[in-house]
């Protein structure tokens, strides 16, 4: 059965065969990679083409091995036992992370409790900003309560619609809410198991208050409609919603405004009480005080127009306009400086956005007239369809470029924060794109404070290493570290070894080393890259003792296990960080493993639990996915039925071997996708590693049923 299994194994095409790659392939050497790496963040999407040689990811690093690599043993020879090879130590890099990493992280984060209590007491920092520092130092240690914490904690005290409208999309966005098969509508009103802080209604139309209201705006009465003066103007209930039945009585009529060959009647009183220069206009020393036709041909407003602007002097309302007509109000607002008026139009456009189509219509009318509201509508809608909407060209060339940056910032709705929130997401789909350059560039011009330069800077750096662009990377590092970012120095270091400086490299880091009284993990890790022998094994078990949630050094040392023929040693001493962290790039080096002792119960096993965290891994550094490889180690386990797989997950669940029970869930969930049971029982599992895979699993059994929306908490 073994041969017959190789022989399959090795007339697989696996090049030719299985194009789809990786979707956050991390750090290679010589070839592209595979894999998602270990962050509390959720690959989402299709695969993407593998990325280029020699690229690192935000997340922790992922496994590269070159395809038939030589074996220093000729107990493992590559070819006949593994379609890719066995992994190679020296061939592992780890990835730098894409965020704020301090050298002491208690310090950290006491000052900027600090800061947040200083804000609290009525100090001039902004709690908003204090809080997404918190979310941004929480990024590093990588739990997703707190970092949901801190985003809540900075929706909770966002002070203005624009502020409210990115962290609710932000919040939402982290729900992985456009997972679900179909997706609610992302601007639909709240159901009773929304969050209050992910309304949208709430987000842009809620008071200014630094406390979030108790009662939805989805869940309001509608308030009762306003009754018009009866003198003033009476409606015409036979005639368009848009046009006003001109019934007024005679001695109000004393003003008419020419308009082309038409004349619309106006109250005089009426139209100057909307600003103080219609009010100058009709009642000062110019001419027009004295007449009581006044053309009005080249102001830009139609009849249909000035009929509306009439209907509102007399009774204050405009819900009863189509959006074009309410666009020329909004316009004449402006060019008269009808504060009541454009506040009104400003609302009611702003309501009418209800999905994507909407905003990107009324989107252009926003920013031409400066419209506060509308904006942060659209772009509340915009936001709540991310990643998806940054493929429409027209939005991405709003939200990436210098110009859409400026035309967003004259109608205040820019901001760090919004830019924060899409370079976070256009990381996660592809570090190398010019989408994500493009908006960690407009980021970095909203940073003023030096966690944001620091924040802004690092990235750059990162994604600029990711490209291939070494020099760039350099010099982006470099403006990281002197705004105070010590972990920068890593990156400085990468970038000067990938450019053919790796003495240099080594001297940095080792400096590095030598100036703290009490180094941090990742400084030794770093050296490590730039060592050989035994002072490579000392640095990275430095490294693991400073810090044990690392996985590159358990990656390593088991790989080195592995090359000196020492199987069993290096699926211990992997298992260990698998132990507490459940990490897919070391789920699949195990998996790896096993299949090299030809453990193929084992290794189907984890493939089944990397498959449960993300359904789009791709195995074999983005050659093979996941289900493929179950499907050809099909012949080589044994096959169970739904009786045998209720018996194997009640033993497992006993002895709380959550990856065996995952990888039964999983197995019995590819046959019942609707089993709500099943679903409730992964996301107790995921729920342990309070991981972003609980959520979603939460979801998807929201979707399926109703028996535990009512008190099941995301």
């Amino acid at each position: 059965m073994t041969n017959n299994f190789l022989t399959t194994i090795k007339s697989l095409k696996l090049i030719e065969g299985c194009k789809a790659a990786q979707l956050y392939a991390l750090s290679s050497v010589g070839a592209s990679t595979s894999g998602s790496a270990d962050s509390g963040v959720s690959s989402i999407g299709k695969p993407h083409p593998p990325p280029p040689p020699k690229a690192i990811s935000m997340r922790s690093g992922s496994l590269y091995y070159p395809h038939a690599a030589p074996s220093t043993s000729g107990a493992f020879v590559p070819e006949p036992h593994l379609p890719c090879g066995l992994p190679v130590a020296d061939a592992l890099e780890p990835a730098l992370d894409a965020c704020l990493r301090p050298v002491d992280h208690v310090g950290a984060l006491a000052a900027s409790y600090r800061r947040v209590s200083a804000a609290t007491s009525g100090a001039d920092d902004d709690l908003c900003d204090a809080y997404l520092e918190q979310h941004a130092l929480f990024q590093s240690i990588g739990d997703a309560r707190l970092i949901r914490r801190a985003l809540r904690a900075a929706r909770v005290h966002a002070d203005n619609p624009h502020r409210r409208a990115v962290l609710a999309a932000w919040l939402r966005y982290q729900r992985r809410e456009d997972e679900l098969d179909p997706a609610p509508p992302p601007l639909a009103p709240c159901t009773a198991t929304t969050p209050l802080l992910e309304c949208p209604r709430a987000a842009v139309f809620a008071s200014v208050s630094h406390s979030v209201d108790p009662v939805c705006p989805c869940r309001r009465p509608p308030p009762p409609p306003v009754t018009p003066p009866p003198h003033r103007l009476r409606r015409s209930t036979s005639a368009a919603a848009s046009e006003m039945s001109e019934e007024e009585e005679p001695e109000t009529n004393d003003l008419w405004f020419i308009i082309g060959e038409e004349e619309v009647a106006c109250d005089r009183s009426c139209i100057a009480a909307l600003s103080k220069p219609l009010n100058t206009l009709l009642y000062g020393g110019f001419a027009e005080a004295h007449r009581d036709r006044i053309d009005f041909s080249r102001d830009g407003i139609t009849p249909r127009g000035m009929r509306a602007v009439s209907a509102y002097s007399r009774h204050g309302r405009v819900d009863d306009f189509p959006p074009d007509i309410i666009s020329q109000l909004l316009a004449f607002a402006n060019k008269f400086c009808c504060e009541g008026l454009k506040a009104a139009c400003d609302n009611q456009l702003a309501a009418m956005v209800r999905g994507l189509d909407n905003a990107r219509s009324l989107i252009d009318i926003g920013l031409e007239e400066a419209s506060h509201l509308l904006v942060a509508s659209c772009l509340q809608a915009f936001l709540r369809e991310l990643p998806k909407s940054l493929t429409y060209p027209d939005i991405a060339r709003l939200l990436c470029s210098p110009e859409g940056r400026e035309r967003l910032d004259i109608s205040g709705n820019a901001s760090f924060a919004l830019y924060y929130f899409l370079s976070y997401v256009a990381m996660e789909q592809d570090m190398r794109s010019n989408t994500t350059v493009m908006l960690l560039e407009r980021l970095n011009e909203f940073a003023e404070q030096p966690w944001q330069k620091q924040l802004a800077l690092h990235q750059l750096g990162c994604v600029m290493l990711q490209r291939g662009e070494f020099e760039e990377a350099q010099e982006w590092f470099e403006a990281a570290v002197a705004e105070g970012h010590v972990y920068s120095l890593a990156g400085e270091a990468r970038a000067k070894y990938k450019r053919g400086h790796k003495y240099a490299a080594y001297k940095l880091m080792n400096s590095v080393v030598g100036d703290y009284d009490e180094p941090a993990g990742w400084m030794y890790q770093e050296r490590s890259l730039y060592c050989v022998g035994k002072e490579k094994l000392a640095d990275l078990q430095a490294a693991t003792e400073l810090d044990p949630t690392m996985t590159f050094p358990y990656k390593y040392r088991a790989c080195a296990l592995l090359e000196e023929d020492n199987a069993e040693s290096a699926v211990a001493e992997i298992s260990k960080v698998v132990g507490f962290k459940m990490a897919t790039d070391c789920l699949e080096l195990r998996a790896w493993f096993y299949l090299a002792l030809e453990q193929c119960e084992l290794a189907v096993q984890d493939v089944r639990a990397i498959l449960t965290l993300d359904p789009t891994y791709m195995m074999f550094h983005g050659r093979m996915h996941g289900e493929q490889l179950i499907e050809l180690l099909r012949g080589q386990v044994r096959q169970w039925d739904m009786a045998d797989c209720w018996m194997e997950l009640y033993d497992r669940w006993s002895a709380v071997d959550d990856i065996g029970s995952l990888a039964v869930v999983q197995q019995m969930l590819a046959r019942e996708p609707g089993n709500s049971s099943l679903r409730f029982r992964q996301s107790l599992l995921l729920l342990r590693y309070i991981c972003i895979y609980h959520s979603r699993s939460v979801h998807v059994l929201r979707s399926e049923t109703n028996t535990f929306s009512n008190f099941w908490p995301i």
